[in-house]
């Protein structure tokens, strides 16, 4: 009766959340009336080119649309995420056709990963699966602004794309649809304005036009503090490596570059005053022995950057004209590395079912469609990636006693081997990103860390042993049924 009871609190909790997430997504767009001449027409504009709309330009371009990217900065991007793709999202961006962009970048083949417990000193290698062809299956990491402008030379190669580098100041709408944008051109003080047939907006994590087109709010608890280490020696070779630490959070390190390796520090909010000074102190005596002195210099020599680690479930608000894709649409914390897979599986989804809509003024065809796309990407990429994120986050950031032995067993889990590697890092490289094989891991690992908590209480103290597998189990239930929940209610109250 109880367990019924914990679980109709975190269902009316979770549904109130998103009542009131909807409350507010339910203000009006940041649009303005369609005036009576346009300077220019197309079928789509696209606002934004990052990863997402840069694809996305490129691939409809090869359709043979006709498409307009606006973006506020055509220079190479510099940011400290998005350099990590999951072999899920290489073998897109082939299926694509967009491989070349992947070329010249000085691009880091990757493996694999291995995972520091900094509270035992082991370790743990896993490897991505395997190819029908017996080969290990790779993903890539690279500077993240050389993969989007190999993109965006990509979709410029298509005649029909044409790009403008200016700021998007509000949508225009007619009669309820979003019919075009207004901008201001980098090079002229007016403001210009552009009529489409179809409006993506994907202008990213700080997106000024996500109010409106979806139903939830974003939410912040934790941001990722970056350095770039020089000529650090990799524990396993095309290995990432994932860090767990004493105190704080994970830390994710990866090669991006000849002698170049990206470090991801994770790091609680309310961050500290003085960041340098807490990384030295906290964090680079937990760093494993062969990177310690590569981080210690990092920090003292190097550019210490942060972004803010968001989570944004996919809520979408339907609007005739226009849809919200990329970071602006669905965000998950950056530690599994699954962001640009799932924004460039979202191009591959769109490409596919924009092929059967010849006019995309065919508002009610386009509703269904949106309908069919987020029901699609929820079974082929999107539950997976956005759980797993949360839910390995919340993990391997614990501080709480029984979510630590959790975490602990976790570990444990992992150097079981067979099937207890090859189930995650299945999903974790989204080439099996399969919902139930997702459910069942994570309520395995639960299982284990309740074995391990009797067993290690032994047979004098089997109520002390009870009591801490029933926590654990209810803190497993707090975290996964909320996730759960979150994608779920795309199908209830869309």
């Amino acid at each position: 009766m109880l367990w019924y009871l914990l679980m109709f609190c975190l269902l009316a909790l979770v549904c109130f959340r998103y009542f009131r997430s909807s409350a507010r997504a339910c203000e009006n767009i940041h649009s303005i009336p369609l005036p009576e001449e346009c300077q220019e027409e197309t079928e789509v504009v696209v606002v934004g080119s990052g990863v997402l709309g840069s694809a996305l330009a490129a691939v409809l371009g090869k359709d043979g649309r006709r498409v307009t990217v606006i973006e506020r900065d055509l220079r190479e991007p510099d940011r400290i995420v998005g350099e990590l793709l999951q072999p899920g999202g290489y073998q897109t961006v082939q299926g694509l056709g967009l491989q070349a962009a992947l070329v010249g970048i000085d691009a880091r083949v990757t493996e694999g990963y291995v995972v520091h417990n900094q509270l035992t000193g082991s370790h743990v290698q896993l490897q991505y699966p395997l190819t029908p062809q017996g080969a290990v299956s790779t993903g890539r990491a690279f500077h993240h602004g050389r993969f989007v402008t190999g993109l965006r030379n990509a979709a410029r190669q298509e005649k029909s794309v044409k790009f403008i580098e200016g700021t998007v100041t509000h949508l225009l709408e007619e009669n309820g649809c979003i019919n075009g944008v207004a901008y201001r051109s980098k090079s002229e003080a007016d403001i210009q304005f552009v009529k489409a047939q179809l409006t993506i907006v994907c202008d990213g994590c700080f997106s000024k036009f996500r109010k409106g087109l979806v139903n939830a709010p974003v939410s912040v608890h934790s941001h990722f503090v970056g350095v770039i280490m020089k000529d650090c020696p990799q524990f396993a070779k095309n290995h990432a490596e994932l860090v767990l630490t004493k105190y704080g959070g994970p830390i994710l390190v990866y090669e991006i570059g000849e002698g170049e390796t990206r470090c991801l520090v994770d790091v609680r909010e309310p961050l500290p005053k003085d960041m340098k000074g807490y990384l030295l102190e906290t964090i680079a005596p937990q760093m494993p022995d062969h990177m310690f002195s590569s981080f210690v210099d990092a920090v003292e020599y190097g550019r210490i950057r942060r972004m803010p680690a968001s989570f944004l479930p996919p809520a979408p608000n339907p609007k005739p004209g226009v849809v919200a894709l990329g970071d602006a649409f669905n965000m998950r914390h950056p530690l599994t590395g699954g962001g640009m897979t799932v924004a460039l599986k979202d191009v591959m989804i769109w490409r596919e079912l924009l092929h059967s809509l010849p006019n995309l003024s065919d508002h009610a065809k386009f509703s269904k469609l949106l309908e069919e796309f987020n029901v699609k990407r929820k079974g082929t990429h999107s539950f997976v990636v956005n759980i797993l994120a949360q839910a390995l986050y919340e993990l391997f950031a614990a501080t709480d006693e029984h979510l630590l032995q959790f975490r602990e067993a976790c570990f444990a889990y992992f150097q079981l081997g067979g099937v207890a590697v090859s189930g995650p890092i299945g999903l974790l490289s989204v080439l099996t990103p399969k919902p139930l094989i997702l459910v069942w891991h994570f309520f395995a690992v639960a299982f284990y860390a309740i074995y391990f908590a009797v067993l290690n209480n032994g047979f004098f103290m089997l109520p002390r042993g009870i009591f801490d597998g029933v926590s654990i189990l209810f803190k497993a239930c707090r975290i996964i049924i909320p996730l759960l929940w979150s994608e779920l209610s795309t199908f209830l109250f869309s």
